[in-house]
């Protein structure tokens, strides 16, 4: 068995729901709880959980033995003529030894088993459910074994009026019955809780259409598709796998990934997600993300783990489980004291029957559960909304976040820096001519705003000439010759040192100070050492941020900017976007510290970013918040990653993170009021008021019953309004 996450090669992993860090190749029982192992590895088919298939047979040869076993030793109770009544009083025992052996020794032998490993370490923390069960079940048949082969060996206290001794086969059966009813709805719910991602997966298309460089088409399987491949989709068809377009317009509706119901218009350029619906025209998407770099792997594989994860609340239900297994251990032992002394005869009868009674209906089973189930569905219902959480801690503690600080580039913008201004000079060349010169400079450069300026240059349909002698200037700009003309794009430093005319370039200086407060870069060109005009790059604010954060204050957060950008540019978002504060040209490590000083101040922190330069911050952060279209170390960083890049996500992700504690608390609350209630009522409490005893049957019955209650309650989440 292994216990660190790793590479799985393609091979299916089991883990524990209860305790996530145990994984191993094959199923079985968790060594620290004895709970089944399920899949941990989600792929595109539904793993059968072998568990699960183990339990239904023992649980179908269960009920073969023990419904006869129990008409048996019921029919003395409910019927005057007893068709048995001619057997000789001591075979009636030895049949019901015969059919609940079975029962006990080979479907009840997992939990037997389980039981077993609890007490090994001989640490009261060790003990859980399967303990109980365990000792309950062992008591009950082995005390009835001996009941059978040695009956003299008991008391007269013992014995009932026909002085014969109590025999309780049918109540180890029924209980190994019922547990087994209680563990195949249990495991055919939680086998429910992976059907969102599931679902995804199954949606992905299995073939593509592929382009071969003569012209012709060929059908292939996705696993097939490598990078760089050109790929045809057609309308009403799925894109294969992550990509570009490289030819076409359309429509594509990604709400199965990002939630938004509006179809995204896609050209040229634009990139794409796999298993996503084109709607209108065709496409010819270029594969630039196959296998498990998609998106959609991504998503899966990031849910697979995330679910296995458990919040900090889930620590209280641990040590109150640790606690109060060794507790009702201690009940039962003082339940059989007690009856043995001062209850009704047979004494001893009735104190072993309500001590089993005790140690059956107080499993803690439900409480186990509350937590992770409850984090498992909703997991997989965030994936469906856009928003993925990394562990559960972060479901936890998003909801009771109070600031949420903002990157700039990337979050509140496109990141995409766009040509949004040419000025020329009196006297001087046209825009489309200054634009072509420039941008013939620029295709030299590897800076995103040279990208930017040659791309609205290519948008133009402007032809550009080669350049020639290209310089970068660190810290001032880049220089070169096109067509025989010196030019010169870059900051007032640059052109200055190149002989450029000091009233000239005050004054167009400026000008681009005015753009530069407006939110944009703005360079200035010079042309054979004479200001010829500027140029201004901006990166756009993203349609849905401004919506997104008025959602944001309305639902009682602070927000803050924390950029690198210069304060000018920052300070034009900012105001734009109603902003509470903005702290500027900050360094990596310098976001960390302010996020750190906030929390000094007993403030709970959310960061949202994209970039490398942020991961320090969403890693110090309370909630680290990615956008799902940055960096793979942003995203490793952070506890919740927005698939689309939409701060409208956070609202969704708040809403899940309430609804979803929400229902933990419902559980857990739900698991300590039965406990609380069913434990004196088998002890007996009730016995001397009304003479109510609880047999060890139905405690089982309701034991197993207070699980799925729990499983259901933790299901609903699954149709929570986000």
């Amino acid at each position: 068995m292994s216990e660190q996450d790793g590479d799985t090669g393609g091979k299916v992993q089991w883990t524990c729901p209860m305790h996530p860090e145990v994984i191993r190749d094959e199923p079985g029982a968790c060594p620290k709880c004895g709970m089944a192992l399920e899949p941990r590895t989600i792929t595109g088919a539904r793993v059968e959980n072998p568990e699960l298939h183990d339990m239904r047979r023992r649980l179908w040869v269960s009920l073969i033995f023990t419904i006869p076993l129990f008409v048996l030793s019921m029919l003395p109770m409910v019927i005057t003529a007893d068709p048995l009544a001619s057997v000789p009083a001591p075979i009636r025992p030895w049949i019901e030894l015969l059919l609940a052996t079975p029962v006990v020794l080979w479907c009840g032998w997992p939990f037997l088993v389980r039981g077993a490993r609890s007490l090994v370490p001989r640490r009261p923390w060790n003990l859980n459910m399967w303990t109980l069960i365990g000792l309950g079940v062992t008591v009950a048949y082995v005390y009835s074994v001996v009941a059978t082969i040695a009956p003299d060996l008991f008391p007269a206290s013992m014995r009932d009026h026909h002085d014969r001794v109590p025999v309780y086969f049918e109540a180890a059966a029924m209980i190994v019955a019922l547990v087994l009813v209680g563990q195949v709805l249990e495991l055919r719910a939680r086998s429910r809780t992976g059907a969102a991602i599931e679902a995804l997966l199954g949606m992905a298309p299995k073939s593509a259409r592929k382009l071969l460089d003569d012209g012709s088409e060929i059908d292939v399987d996705i696993a097939a598709i490598q990078v760089g491949d050109r790929l045809r989709v057609r309308p009403g068809e799925q894109i294969p796998v992550d990509g570009e377009v490289v030819d076409g317009r359309s429509s594509v509706d990604e709400s199965m990934l990002t939630g938004e119901p509006l179809p995204v218009t896609k050209q040229i350029g634009d990139p794409v997600i796999g298993a996503t619906l084109n709607t209108a025209g065709g496409l010819v998407v270029r594969a630039q993300k196959v296998g498990s770099e998609t998106m959609l792997a991504r998503i899966v594989a990031l849910v697979a783990e995330a679910q296995r994860s458990r919040a900090p609340i889930q620590a209280l239900a641990d040590t109150v489980a640790g606690v109060f297994v060794p507790v009702v251990v201690a009940v039962s032992i003082a339940t059989f004291v007690i009856w043995s002394i001062w209850g009704p005869e047979p004494r001893m009868a009735h104190g072993l029957v309500n001590a089993v009674a005790v140690l059956i209906i107080a499993c803690p089973c439900a409480l186990g559960l509350a937590t992770p189930i409850s984090i498992m569905v909703a997991m997989g219902r965030g994936a469906q909304a856009g928003v993925l959480f990394a562990d559960a801690e972060a479901i936890e503690r998003l909801e009771a976040v109070q600031w949420l600080v903002v990157d700039k580039t990337g979050t509140l913008t496109e990141g995409k820096p766009t040509l949004t201004r040419v000025e020329t000079v009196p006297g001087g060349p046209s825009e489309d001519q200054l634009l072509g010169w420039v941008a013939s400079v620029e295709r030299g450069s590897e800076h995103p705003l040279a990208a930017a300026i040659v791309a609205g240059a290519v948008q133009r349909g402007l032809e550009l000439d080669p350049a020639q002698g290209f310089e970068s200037v660190t810290g001032k700009g880049v220089l070169g010759r096109v067509d025989g003309r010196a030019v010169a794009i870059g900051n007032h430093a640059l052109l200055d040192d190149q002989g450029v005319e000091a009233q000239a370039l005050a004054a167009i200086d400026e000008r681009a100070e005015a753009l530069r407060a407006e939110g944009a870069s703005a360079m200035l060109v010079a042309v054979d050492r004479r200001v010829a005009g500027l140029i201004a790059v901006a990166d756009p604010i993203k349609a849905s941020t401004r919506e997104a954060l008025a959602g944001l204050r309305e639902d009682g957060l602070q927000i803050l900017m924390l950029t690198g950008d210069a304060h000018a540019t920052a300070a034009h978002v900012a105001d734009a976007l109603g902003i509470d504060a903005l702290i500027s040209e900050q360094l990596p490590a310098d976001k960390a510290a302010e996020i750190a000083a906030l929390q000094a101040k007993g403030q709970r922190v959310a960061m949202a970013g994209d970039g490398i330069n942020d991961a320090p911050a969403l890693a110090q952060a309370d909630v680290g918040i990615a956008m799902g279209t940055g960096t793979d170390v942003a995203i490793g960083s952070a506890g919740v990653t927005l698939v689309h890049g939409d701060l409208r996500a956070i609202l969704r992700a708040r809403r899940l993170s309430r609804a979803t504690m929400r229902n933990i608390k419902q559980n857990l609350a739900f698991a300590f009021v039965y406990n609380a209630l069913g434990v004196p009522v088998a002890a007996g409490l009730l016995y001397p008021i009304a003479g109510v005893l609880l047999s060890p049957m139905i405690a089982a019955a309701a034991m197993s019953l207070s699980s799925v209650s729990v499983i259901s309650n933790a299901l609903r989440l699954r149709r929570a309004k986000l």
